[in-house]
């Protein structure tokens, strides 16, 4: 019994040690990268090994970061129109749109998407695609982090710097270059609401060449965006 007891002891007190050396790597790679600039992420190192993988000599990667103040305003605002209207507002998580998600899923209808800026940032940073309860809670807690380490202002420069907006093109300032032949500071409306349109998906759909749902969607966004600039919080945010 005595023997039960310490190997017992000796297990928690391993489990112990575990979750804090997770808790403390975890808390202390957020903080760092509040301040330092991620040069890759766990999505640009799957994709590059992938287009090794596979011999894709097509593949061109392409990602360099921009800083906040060389972000065109009107990109900040056509990824929070597009993507996370809720953005200024909320702590991580849109609970609603969470909601909603669910609902249509137990309805067997098409599951849609429900994260936020901040859920994707940490996911494109520390972790990997799929739908799984473990990486759903990987993701939760890193947002969480993020949320209480970072400002909204570094949240919304990391997202516009780690996003995939085409095949291998990572980032504002690369598919700025890429798509339009200008820097990142220079997008107008259009330009920023035509990359935002392509977010969802993109792998299939394009800037260039852009099909006719790519430029609905890029309508829409155009006008969300001239309507969220109503809103204080947004506005002092961009």
């Amino acid at each position: 019994m005595a023997k039960r007891r310490s190997l017992l002891s000796r297990v928690l007190r391993g489990v112990l040690w575990a979750v804090g050396g997770w808790l403390v790597l975890t808390l202390g790679a957020v903080l760092l990268l509040r301040w330092v600039d991620p040069s890759t992420t766990a999505f640009m190192l799957r994709d590059r090994s992938v287009a090794w993988w596979q011999e894709d000599k097509a593949y061109r990667f392409q990602h360099e970061w921009v800083d906040w103040n060389a972000i065109s305003s009107q990109a900040k605002l056509a990824v929070i129109a597009s993507e996370d209207q809720k953005f200024a507002a909320h702590y991580g998580f849109d609970l609603e749109s969470i909601s909603a998600a669910l609902a249509d899923r137990r309805k067997g209808g098409r599951t849609r998407g429900a994260s936020t800026l901040s859920q994707q940032v940490a996911k494109n940073l520390f972790l990997w695609p799929g739908q799984s309860w473990v990486r759903k809670g990987l993701e939760a807690w890193f947002t969480l982090l993020i949320e209480t380490c970072w400002t909204k202002q570094r949240i919304l420069e990391v997202y516009l710097n780690v996003a995939e907006f085409g095949k291998g093109v990572y980032g504002v300032g690369a598919a700025s270059n890429a798509f339009f032949h200008k820097p990142a500071a220079r997008l107008s409306a259009a330009d920023a609401a035509l990359l935002a349109a392509v977010l969802p998906s993109p792998k299939r759909f394009r800037v260039t060449a852009a099909s006719a749902y790519v430029r609905r969607r890029q309508q829409w966004i155009l006008g969300q965006m001239r309507a969220i600039t109503k809103d204080p919080a947004i506005d002092a945010l961009i």
